[in-house]
């Protein structure tokens, strides 16, 4: 049984910093995505990074050189560290993931998600 849990998301003003956090459980595929979307009420979810088994990471044009994503296999853990934050940044972030696939539009394709943490930029 596939878990995920973030942790990190908080409050903070526009230039500042956030590190989110997923910790894995229970993936037992030998090829997976995983990744970070983010969803505003009422808004199509939108992808932000991902990265594959295989190693290749991609990151949406409007965070990229902006946010890093990495992956701590020994601690199962996917982070993702955002700085100079925007306040359209501001979003439910969740991470995801897709078993046994790639990460193409992940966003809609997973097989589970997290609970979703919450990032506010003011």
């Amino acid at each position: 049984h596939v878990q995920l849990v973030e942790s990190g998301g908080g409050s903070v003003q526009a230039g500042g910093s956030l590190r989110l956090s997923c910790i894995a459980s229970g993936i037992k595929d030998s090829s997976y995505c995983m990744g970070w979307f983010r969803q505003l009420p009422g808004k199509e979810r939108e992808g932000v990074a991902s990265i594959h088994q295989s190693g290749i990471i991609t990151y949406a044009e409007y965070v990229r050189g902006r946010s890093f994503l990495s992956k701590d296999n020994a601690k199962n853990t996917l982070y993702l560290q955002m700085d100079s934050l925007k306040p359209e940044d501001t979003a439910l972030y969740y991470c995801a993931v897709v078993l046994s696939g790639y990460c193409y539009r992940f966003e809609y394709r997973h097989n589970r998600r997290g609970q979703g943490t919450q990032v506010t930029v003011s």
